[in-house]
């Protein structure tokens, strides 16, 4: 006679507050591209955290990095130099050819010390009332700054007034900018995603952001672009913006910069390096030697197993696959993105497919109603990438054909 299979564990946090529409699921620990929940149910990580988990789950260099920063010092006041705070900060700006860096734990913090750095450029040239550009589809975050830069009136909604000051505008339509600000003495910055994420993958044309940039200049505006998801590496580049060629003014980063542990930085070249004083920003935990760590290991991890050009190399293999699978898909409108950026835009909302798939044994997730993201760690193979779309294209066809 069998022995009785244990009863599997349910997922539930009763006690938490109900901010978040989870799948009931708990994840217990993870090897590279892959996780396992608390009843052993393997699953392969396309979402990779949101763009977190940079060098994949339990890396071999990066696990016994961190656990000798913990043994030395987790935490030290701002009051005090942190020596790693200034080597993280010197490999910034040797990426970006940027000046300098602050320091926060999250990208919503540094999109708020980027829209603080822009309003404190207007009043110092004499603006009493900044005025920012941003993005229709854009999100910069949940604060109430972050939220009123935000172009999602559904995360918006029951949280009015908004804070004023913003202008926005379609994506990658100059004539749409300049008619938006034409005569307006107080704008002082552009503020966009140079690949929004959460509003559905969609790329700022690298044409685009050489116009863009040439009219700040030329209207002496402050040029900020929001790295938080789509930089480290993610598209194949250090930071999305420079297959551009350009340079940004104000570069806020989160996320894949230290692959799980909180960081968040703001990185800034000439024209913004020098805005921010003693006394004008700050943040508690931004810079502590843990996030730091992790921040220099994750670089260094990055550089010596070229994941950059295995970016490229798997987010074309994926893509390419997506796009021979689904083929001929009357209700797909559109793959789209950069490296291990990837969005499938269908015709009609799919957010059915998160469930779907962490039942096949995949996580990944749907923004923008309609387009399945895809933001693995920098880690994942071919083989892994086939794996994807073995499961997420029968899905998606099957989706498709319920609702044609």
């Amino acid at each position: 006679m069998n022995a009785a299979l244990p009863q599997p564990i349910e997922a539930a946090s009763p006690h938490v507050m109900n901010t978040y529409g989870r799948l009931p699921i708990a994840l217990s620990h993870g090897q590279g591209c892959r996780v396992w929940d608390v009843n052993g149910k393997s699953y392969i990580d396309a979402l990779g955290g949101i763009a977190v988990n940079t060098v994949g789950h339990n890396h071999p260099k990066l696990v016994p990095a961190l656990q000798e920063q913990i043994s030395k010092i987790i935490h030290s006041s701002n009051y005090y130099h942190i020596p790693l705070q200034e080597t993280l900060a010197a490999k910034l700006v040797e990426l970006s050819g940027l000046e300098n860096v602050f320091f926060c734990s999250t990208g919503l913090e540094a999109n708020e010390a980027a829209l603080k750095l822009a309003r404190k450029f207007g009043h110092d040239k004499g603006i009493e009332r900044p005025e920012i550009v941003v993005y229709e589809k854009a999100f910069h975050g949940r604060s109430i700054a972050t939220l009123s830069a935000t172009g999602n009136p559904k995360v918006q909604a029951g949280f009015g007034p908004l804070v004023e000051g913003f202008i926005r505008v379609p994506l990658n339509n100059l004539e749409a900018l300049k008619a938006a600000t034409a005569g307006n003495p107080n704008v002082v910055a552009v503020f966009l995603e140079a690949i929004q994420g959460e509003g559905g993958i969609n790329t700022m044309e690298d044409g685009y952001l050489r116009q863009v940039r040439q009219l700040c200049d030329e209207r002496d505006w402050l040029l900020m672009i929001d790295e938080v998801q789509c930089g480290m590496g993610r598209t194949g580049k250090w930071f999305a913006h420079q297959w551009s060629g350009i340079k940004p003014d104000v570069m806020p980063l989160a996320k894949g910069l230290g692959s799980g542990v909180p960081i968040g930085a703001v990185v800034a070249g000439p024209k913004a390096a020098r805005i921010f004083q003693p006394g004008n920003h700050g943040s508690t935990f931004g810079g502590n030697p843990l996030a730091m760590r992790a921040g220099v290991e994750t670089i260094r991890i990055m550089e010596e197993e070229g994941l950059l050009a295995n970016a490229v190399k798997v987010g074309d293999h994926l893509r390419a696959a997506l796009t021979r699978e689904l083929a001929g898909e009357p209700g797909l409108k559109e793959i789209r993105g950069r490296g291990l950026m990837l969005g499938i835009e269908l015709h009609q909302p799919c957010g059915e497919l998160l469930g779907r798939a962490a039942e096949q044994g995949l996580l990944l997730s749907v923004t923008a109603d309609t387009v399945i993201r895809m933001v693995p760690s920098l880690t994942m193979t071919t083989a892994e990438a086939d794996e994807v779309v073995a499961i997420v294209a029968p899905l998606i066809k099957q989706l498709l054909k319920e609702k044609a």
